[in-house]
């Protein structure tokens, strides 16, 4: 069985704690990195009801989207909801681990979970995130010492390309050289011209571990003083990760349109609200998984048909809609959100296997429990 630090490693190198909202709580919450974890659990909210769900299925770990406390504590004894919630997966020796905003913006996260689960395709951010600055870093190496550099570079994080890694290019060349008085030269002869079968090496890495690239490339390299080049890119790549997604859907009535987005959430009294002509036509979709009123300007700017999120506001609604933007689909916030549990607990098993079981919770926990 895997330990509970190699989950949350897993789980953060998917949705990065540093991308998250300064304001905001992610991360392991409670629990021994070192224990083992059979069991994970999945759910949107860290309520009493749901951690008695996972003590009561002897879960290792609690998996959700929002965080238990946004603002610091001095303990959690079990006189609040709060409270009773830790105290239970504490009881019951459940670890708690919240990945909110970060877990927004990734991909394969919040946002892209509801566009997928409505059935969107070609899906691009609403909102790119900013690439991480990246540079290229070129070295020459002697051709029988070019594959012990090549794996220095790599496991230093140099050559990470999107979902590979170990990725270089190299060429075959001739270097040439001559060593001066006071140089301890691995080939060659002081004062006389060398002339060496070489390979150019070249690989991309994120900026921020250039001191740590630069330094394991000198630490593998053979030569006294090797040649090489660090070039920053202007280009960060193409950005996979940003907030809400926009997406391309078979063309079809606002009003069908909507059937199909209940058909596709789990059940709430909250329903699908819908605003806008029941008869326009559908075919590009924006997102936002929560509450995604903040970005009303963004897709009022847009050519989308339709924008998908929660927690919608009358005034800034009705001031949306005079201006003659998408039409509007709002939609409970645990019900969006809820369509990334299932996608978070498949990678889960895919990368654990039979080593771990996953559940995802059921259990409704949208404050919304009845509608006249």
């Amino acid at each position: 069985m895997p330990a509970l630090a190699d989950l949350v490693t897993l789980i953060h190198e998917w949705y990065p704690p540093a991308t998250a909202e300064d304001w905001d709580a992610v991360g392991l919450v409670y629990g021994d990195p070192e224990q083992s974890v059979k069991k994970v659990m999945f759910a949107v909210d860290p309520t009493p009801a749901v951690a008695a769900e996972a003590a009561e299925w002897k879960a290792d770990l609690l998996v959700v989207h929002h965080p238990l406390f946004l603002k610091p504590v001095h303990g959690f004894a079990a006189t609040t909801p709060k409270g009773r919630t830790l105290a239970t997966l504490a009881g019951a020796g459940c670890a708690l681990l919240t990945a909110h905003t970060n877990a927004d913006q990734a991909a394969g996260g919040v946002s892209e979970a509801l566009a997928l689960a409505l059935g969107l395709t070609d899906l691009e951010p609403l909102v790119p995130a900013t690439g991480e600055p990246v540079d290229k870093l070129t070295v020459f190496v002697p051709s029988d010492a070019a594959a012990p550099v090549r794996a220095a570079l790599a496991e230093a994080g140099a050559g990470r390309i999107g979902d590979y890694d170990f990725a270089s290019f190299s060429t075959q060349g001739e270097g040439r050289f001559r060593p001066l008085e006071g140089a301890s030269p691995m080939i060659g002869t002081v004062g006389e011209i060398e002339t060496v079968a070489e390979v150019r090496i070249e690989v991309i890495l994120p900026r921020h571990l250039r001191r740590d690239v630069v330094a394991a490339m000198l630490d593998a390299h053979p030569y006294e003083e090797p040649a090489y080049d660090v070039v920053e890119l202007a280009d960060p790549g193409r950005v996979t990760t940003g907030t809400g997604r926009v997406g391309t859907y078979p063309a079809a009535s606002l009003a069908a349109f909507a059937e199909a987005v209940a058909a596709a959430l789990p059940e709430t009294q909250h329903g699908v609200r819908v605003a806008g002509d029941p008869e326009r036509t559908v075919k590009k979709v924006a997102v936002c998984g929560g509450a995604g009123d903040f970005l009303l300007d963004r897709v009022a700017a847009s050519d989308v048909d339709v924008y998908v999120t929660s927690d919608l506001r009358h005034h800034p609604a009705a001031e949306f809609l005079e201006k003659g933007g998408p039409a509007l689909v709002d939609v409970a916030h645990w019900a969006a959100e809820w369509t990334w549990l299932p996608a978070v607990a498949a990678r889960v098993g895919e990368a654990f296997g039979h080593d771990v079981d996953t559940r995802v919770s059921t259990l409704c926990t949208d404050p919304w429990t009845l509608r006249i």
